[in-house]
Parts: structure tokens; C-alpha cells; sequence
């Protein structure tokens, strides 16, 4: 699950389904038993083929990496609205797959890269090298609706409105601006997206994925989730648990409360990996790096240098760079540790860019490195997510729709300026500071009913965590793994990467695998996580 993206920062974070619906299955029957399409889908839909072909450069992102170079492409149709097929409005959906490295697939494991909402067509590239999983099952990937190469849904490019102006300017003038602000956005979405904006939700996409399993000709599916994915994993297991196989829901959301209970767990998590994990590392080089000799030293460095920002933003090929932008780009290395080192590099050119001592030779040198930092984003999924396409803005537009969709969300503008103060008087102000900055408090749409979970009659579904996870806390993932019935829980300790199988932990992909693979459903337990990188030149 991406952080909750300020309305002022870049993207930041329907109607009540009908009430004849009857859930697809009520009883105890294997899916075995069961014909294939025993959920009643349409036959114009049911009836489709697959028209799987090498993608070209159009139909991705990107190029796919070494190893993926052969993944195919196809679309589908969906109706607009599961519970109104009859009015025969369609929308299109784009899938992908990396074929069994057998020739011969036996099981289907769909992958979900999280967001919520962020497009997956190029997302099995991940599990490329993943051996044992590709032996006999092919790896899907999907661009969800409204997202991606599939029928796409937008806010008119108004996510980041006002992105420039700092929450922790707690005058009432500021505060309104940023408020006046996500309201703009979150109007502009609900207007640009016209009908299609509210039938973006959980409650369908999960619907468009049952329809993809009768396509691919199986009985059950195979999941393999991160973040915002857990969600959409654990909706579709509740909802057909006899069409679900073996489950992983990595780094997981609090999926058995709401959308907004989940998120305000991430202003703790950021801070934890901020103070605990990367400030501390960036203090033990400080030979290297200058910032510090301890993680609070380098805290008070990273302190003088966002002042410097709200006093004078500084422009990097013509882009200012506020005290804002910072505090978001600090979030955004976060997700894997893989980036500390940019990260501390990132920080030590901006003090360089900031300081009245640097020479203008030294200060053009930094705004080079600064233009020229990038994320390792290869499979880490948080707010750039693998190859989401820069075109466009259906993946922002999705990822603030889905949970504005998906209600309740509770606040006003008084209550949410008042939650943010909270934080920051909790020492959280990272992501603190802009708490305010939540777009359903101004959503119009009724929110879709969707159950609450609780995992019964679903098979055991297997959930993989990292401690000091900032985008989707340890605490939540936690609650969510007592709540959802035979659920069983890897704890991953050391660590607080967001997204760990096929990250490079040996010993937590074979207990992953032997599930996935073989069925071994394992008991809760902890296994150790991969040390933090030694920078080049230390």
C-alpha cells in the first residue's frame, strides 16, 4: 500500500451494491464439483478467448527486464457493473502472463502490485526468477479497471494541487489552503471520472478477476499480493472461497477493518523506519556522508536542511524543491533499504544545495546528482510502484477513488486538522504534519457496503511482514492476521521492507514457496531479515 499521498504533495491517498445479490457461493461444495463458471457470468463474457501474444513496447510500461523478455498480453471484456450486466456498457481489461517455464501450466497465480489501484501488467516480471513457482504455473498480471492499459478513469491531473506548501505551517491560512486544495482534487475526480468513478472499487475488480480465472480455464486461483493487494486477496477469498487456492498476502493492510483505519497507521510507520532504521545507518557512515554521527545528529542535519527549504525552495532543472517535496521523497526511499544509499546521497546534495558555504561549482554538481537520483523501485511497491506508466494519472486517480469509494470515512476539516496536531505532538510529523490532507472527507459518492472479513470457510491464507514495514505497520497486519480465521503469519525480523518474497530472502521464499508450490501450509513464525546495505566507499 503506497503512503497516503498529499493531496498537496503529488498523488496522495459507490453506490450501495443491489440487494438481490446473493453471494457466489453459499455451500460447502469443492470448486471441483462445481462447473467452471458456477458464478452465473454472462456467456458473452464467459465465452471470451484469451488472445495471448508477445507484448509490444505499446502495450507496456516498460521494457520488461532480462527474464521477462517473453511476456504476453491480452485483454478482455468486463461489464461496467457486475450487478448491472444488463445494460451492456463494457469496459476493458489488460492481463498479462510469464508462461510456465515447463510448457505446460498446471495452476495460475495472479499477482496484485498493491496501490491501491496501481497497474500489473508488467508486475510478473518480479516473480521472473522466482524457479520453483514457474516450474508449473503460470504468472498473471493485470492492469485493475481504471488503471494502466485497461479502461482508465482520471481527476483531470489535479492530484497535487498546491503541492508546495508545508503542513507543518500550522497557520489557519496555510491549513485552509491545503484543505481548499484536496478539495479541489477530490471534486475534480468525481467529476472527471463521470460514471464510471464509482463502480472503481474492490467489489468489482474482484469480480473482473473471478471472470479472468474462467478465462484461464481454472478452478481455483493462486494470489500472490503486496500492500494494497492483501486487500483485494482477502475480499476475493472471503467472497469465493471455494475458488481460492494458496493465498499470499505480502506486507499486509489491515484488511479486516476499513480503508481509513489501515492508513492511519502509516504516520507511525514511516517515522519508525525514518528514526529506527534509516537515520541510524546514515549516522554509523557518517565518515562518509557527513550528516551525522548518530541517527539523531543526522535527524537534526535533515531538520536545518528542510528549514532551509521553507525559507528559500531550491530549483533543480527549474523544479523548486520545498520542505514538502522533501519529507515525500524521504517517504519514498523508504520502502526498501536498497535505496539508503540514495536516500543519504539525496539528503547530503540538498544540505550541499542549502548551505551558504557550498561554491556555486560545488552547488551545480549537487543539483546534477539531485536530478539524477532515482528509487529502486524493482518489485518494491509503494509510491512508484514497478513500471507504472509517468503518462497520465489514472493509477493517482485510482488510488484516491478506491478508498473514497469504500467508506466510511470519517472527518471533516476541523477534525482532520486536529488528528494531524495530534501527530506531530506525538513526535510523527514526517507524514504527520500533512494528516489533514485526506480527499474522502470531501467524497459526495455513497460508499460501497463491503463485507466485513473474517475469514471463515476460506482456506488458510499465509501473510508475510516485516516489523518495521512503514507503509503498512506491523501493529495492523497483526490484527488483521487475528481477525481473518486460519490465516497463518510469517514475521520477518530485522527488517522493514515494504514487499519481501522474491526480494532476495532465501529463507522466507522457501516457506512462501513450499505453500504456494506444494500445499506445505506452515505455522505462525519468525524469520530473520536481510542486513542493511554497506554504501560504496565506506
Amino acid at each position: 500500500m503506497k503512503k497516503l499521498r498529499y493531496a498537496v504533495v503529488i498523488p496522495a491517498v459507490a453506490g450501495t451494491m443491489l440487494a438481490g445479490f446473493t453471494p457466489a457461493f453459499a455451500g460447502p461444495e469443492a470448486a471441483g464439483q462445481q462447473p467452471l463458471n458456477s458464478t452465473n457470468i454472462p456467456a458473452k463474457y464467459a465465452d471470451q478467448k484469451l488472445d495471448w501474444h508477445k507484448c509490444t513496447a505499446s502495450e507496456l510500461p516498460s521494457a520488461p527486464p532480462p527474464g521477462a523478455e517473453n511476456i504476453e498480453c491480452a485483454t478482455y471484456r468486463a461489464p461496467r457493473n457486475w450487478y448491472k450486466t444488463n445494460e451492456a456498457i463494457d469496459l476493458t481489461i489488460a492481463v498479462s502472463r510469464l508462461a510456465a517455464t515447463s510448457g505446460k501450466a498446471t495452476a495460475s497465480v495472479i499477482t496484485n502490485p498493491g496501490g491501491p489501484g496501481a497497474p500489473g501488467r508488467n508486475f510478473p516480471a518480479r516473480l521472473r526468477n522466482q524457479t520453483k513457482l514457474r516450474a508449473n504455473q503460470e504468472i498473471i498480471g493485470l492492469d485493475p479497471r481504471g488503471t494502466g492499459k485497461s479502461t482508465n478513469i482520471t481527476c483531470g491531473n489535479a492530484i497535487g494541487t498546491g503541492s508546495d506548501l508545508d503542513p507543518r505551517d500550522r497557520s489557519r491560512a496555510n491549513l485552509n489552503l491545503i484543505l481548499d486544495a484536496t478539495k479541489y482534487a477530490a471534486d475534480s475526480c468525481q467529476v472527471k471520472s463521470g460514471e464510471l468513478g464509482p463502480l472503481i472499487n474492490t467489489a468489482q475488480t474482484i469480480r473482473d478477476i473471478d471472470l479472468l480465472r474462467v478465462l484461464l480455464g481454472r478452478d481455483k486461483i493462486n494470489w500472490v499480493g503486496y500492500s494494497a493487494g492483501t486487500w483485494m486477496g482477502a475480499h476475493y477469498a472471503q467472497q469465493f472461497p471455494t475458488r481460492t487456492g494458496r493465498f499470499l498476502l505480502d506486507s499486509s493492510t489491515e484488511f479486516t477493518t476499513t480503508w481509513q483505519n489501515s492508513f492511519d497507521g502509516q504516520p507511525l510507520g514511516f517515522e519508525r523506519r525514518w528514526r529506527q532504521d534509516f537515520l541510524p545507518w546514515m549516522g554509523k557512515y557518517d565518515k562518509l556522508y557527513g550528516f551525522g554521527k548518530t541517527g539523531e545528529a543526522a535527524r537534526q542535519t535533515y531538520e536545518k536542511v528542510r528549514f532551509a527549504l521553507t525559507q528559500n525552495p531550491v530549483e533543480v532543472d527549474g523544479v523548486p524543491v520545498s520542505a514538502n517535496a522533501l519529507d515525500s521523497t524521504i517517504a519514498s526511499y523508504l520502502y526498501s533499504k536498497r535505496n539508503f544509499p540514495a536516500l543519504a546521497d539525496y539528503l547530503v546534495n540538498l544540505k550541499t544545495l542549502t548551505e551558504g558555504t557550498s561554491t556555486q561549482q560545488q552547488k551545480s554538481s549537487a543539483a546534477q546528482k539531485v536530478k539524477a537520483e532515482t528509487v529502486d523501485g524493482d518489485g518494491v511497491i509503494g509510491p512508484q510502484p514497478l513500471f507504472v506508466p509517468t503518462d497520465g494519472d489514472s493509477y493517482n486517480a485510482s488510488f484516491w477513488t478506491i478508498p473514497c469509494n469504500e467508506g466510511p470515512w470519517y472527518g471533516n476539516r476541523n477534525s482532520v486538522i486536529r488528528q494531524s496536531q495530534k501527530l506531530i505532538d506525538r513526535d510523527l510529523p514526517l507524514l504527520g504534519a500533512g494528516w489533514l490532507i485526506q480527499p474522502c472527507i470531501f467524497w459526495k459518492n455513497k460508499p460501497v457496503d463491503l463485507p466485513k472479513l473474517d475469514g471463515r470457510g476460506v482456506p488458510p491464507v499465509l501473510i508475510v511482514q516485516s516489523v518495521n514495514d512503514p507503509a503498512t505497520p506491523i501493529e495492523g497486519a497483526t490484527r488483521a492476521h487475528r481477525a481473518f480465521a486460519g490465516s497463518r503469519m510469517i514475521t520477518v525480523t530485522g527488517e522493514g521492507d515494504h514487499g519481501i518474497y522474491a526480494g532476495g530472502n532465501a529463507g522466507v521464499d522457501k516457506v512462501v514457496e513450499d505453500f504456494l508450490v506444494d500445499g506445505k501450509v506452515p505455522n505462525d513464525q519468525s524469520l530473520p531479515g536481510l542486513p542493511l546495505p554497506v554504501p560504496a566507499g565506506a
